[in-house]
């Protein structure tokens, strides 16, 4: 790849206040396989930036890890009140991912996960929120694992609404019992499915059925940081961690076991043989990845590119953290046929991959000094 570098002073008049607020943006030219594109850095200073959520008029919000939110308006940004006081902060855990209702424009709600708890357990929330000015109000629990662990590890965590008004929200496995995924009376190691105000959907493939929690939609997996949903098959795809070497791409189907730790690609982390917990890398009961990567990416952030991007329409994107890139996958009847790294270790780890209502794609990168990136077609 290409890249050309040039510093832009672009000056922003703050109306009433009597202040001219000056920042810097950088941007870079790139060229990829297919498509020029123009990276520009938006804002900096983000403390482990998790999630970016766009607000109809145009601002952004952006989850720190530590357990901030910070609202982007015209690349500054002004920290939220009210994030919730039973949030626990401890290595992957904290201020997690952000969501904006589907009809956010009539009743103006905004979903959050964290790790709700304290030093001794925590367990992956879902909350739902109002911004008025630059505080959350009307703040609602809507729901949280049943299990609460040792804080910091595998928390998985996003959410995505569907079509049909409910959404999914991502559960890890927590890290310290991975067998827990295979348990379906633990929400650990699954994804739940719930209605807008944290019901239970009535059609959700384990409702009434002995042996299972009602939430779960889809269970046996490790740690989902990446979800989208394709517009226009309307298929649901994630990435996620795995162990050395076994990070997938899976097709999300309700009811299905995706197979961890009993079915998995990876190694184990200390000794670099079969993980101790898997008996196949191909069990009649479970269900395949359609991709694996490698070597290994530790996938966060998914993302369907549609329109302003013509080479790439169709595209996944999906973030790598300790790699620093994104991978871009071409596929066809649910199989990968070509995969392109970009940005290749030029922002750090890569936590999240968004396109935006503008048709433009926001990259955060996870860092002590994150940041907010733009690309745009070149």
């Amino acid at each position: 790849m290409k890249y050309g570098l040039v510093i832009i002073s672009a000056i922003f008049i703050v109306i009433g206040m009597g202040s001219v607020l000056q920042a810097e943006e950088e941007v870079r030219e790139i060229s990829t396989q297919y498509q020029p594109v123009t990276l520009i850095k938006q804002v900096g200073n983000l403390e482990h930036p998790w999630a970016v959520a766009f607000l109809e008029d145009g601002r952004m919000l952006v989850s720190e890890r530590p357990g901030r939110i910070q609202l982007i308006e015209n690349g500054n940004k002004t920290r939220v009140a009210g994030v919730p006081d039973d949030l626990y902060s401890e290595n992957q855990g904290g201020m997690l991912d952000l969501v904006v209702h589907p009809d956010y424009e009539n009743n103006g709600w905004i979903y959050m996960t964290y790790s709700r708890g304290d030093a001794e357990a925590t367990v992956p929330a879902l909350m739902r929120a109002r911004l008025d000015g630059d505080t959350l109000l009307d703040a609602e629990l809507l729901f949280e694992s049943n299990t609460y662990t040792e804080p910091g590890r595998h928390y998985g965590s996003r959410i995505l609404f569907l079509d049909d008004g409910t959404l999914l929200m991502t559960i890890g496995d927590r890290g310290l019992e991975p067998p827990r995924a295979q348990d379906t009376l633990d929400h650990s190691g699954s994804i739940v499915r719930l209605n807008d105000d944290g019901s239970i959907p009535e059609d959700n493939p384990f409702v009434d059925q002995d042996g299972y929690l009602p939430e779960i939609y889809t269970y046996g997996h490790r740690n989902i940081q990446a979800i989208t949903l394709h517009p226009e098959t309307g298929e649901i795809w994630v990435a996620e961690h795995g162990p050395r070497g076994g990070d997938e791409l899976n097709l999300i189907e309700p009811g299905n076991n995706y197979g961890w730790p009993v079915q998995t690609l990876g190694l184990d982390y200390g000794t670099e043989g079969p993980f101790p917990d898997a008996q196949t890398r191909d069990h009649p009961d479970m269900v395949n990845p359609v991709f694996e990567f490698l070597p290994t990416l530790a996938p966060s952030g998914l993302t369907v590119v549609r329109g302003n991007f013509d080479a790439w329409e169709g595209n996944l994107l999906v973030g790598g953290l300790p790699s620093e890139r994104i991978l871009r996958l071409l596929i066809e009847d649910q199989e990968v046929i070509h995969a392109e790294e970009l940005f290749v270790k030029e922002l750090g780890r890569i936590r999240d991959v968004r396109q935006g209502p503008d048709g433009n794609i926001y990259i955060l990168s996870d860092e002590p000094d994150g940041a907010l990136y733009r690309v745009e077609p070149g």
